[in-house]
C-alpha cells in the first residue's frame, strides 16, 4: 500500500510519541502541523505542541520508516528560560526544555 498524507502523520506522530515515551495523558498536547510529500519516496511531516512555535520536522519514507535524525526547530533559546512552558504538563515541559537546550 502506498504511503498518504495520512499514513505519514500517523507513523511520524507514533514516532516522536515513542522516541519521548509520552504517556497516553499527554498525547494530546502533539499536534500535526502540516504534512507534505517530497517526490515519489517519502513525506515531511511537522509535530508541534498547541500554542507554541516549537515544532519537530521528521521525515517519513515510502517504507513506512521514519528518519531517527529527526531535527527541531525552535525560536525559542535554551538559554531563554521557560516560562512560556508553566501551563504545559511536566512532561511535555521537559521534552521542550531538552530540545530547546540541545540546540
Amino acid at each position: 500500500m502506498p504511503l498518504t498524507s495520512t499514513n505519514a502523520q500517523q507513523l511520524a506522530l507514533e514516532f516522536l510519541i515513542e522516541e519521548w515515551t509520552i504517556p497516553l495523558d499527554n498525547r494530546e498536547w502533539f499536534t500535526v502541523l502540516d504534512s507534505r510529500p517530497v517526490g515519489e519516496s517519502w513525506y515531511v511531516v511537522e509535530i508541534g505542541v498547541e500554542g507554541l512555535p516549537d515544532k519537530w520536522v521528521i521525515q517519513v519514507y515510502n517504507t513506512g520508516e521514519c528518519d531517527p535524525n529527526y531535527t527541531f526547530y525552535s525560536p525559542i533559546h535554551g538559554s531563554d528560560g521557560y516560562v512560556d512552558l508553566t501551563d504545559f504538563p511536566e512532561l511535555v515541559a521537559e521534552v521542550l526544555v531538552s530540545e530547546r537546550k540541545a540546540r
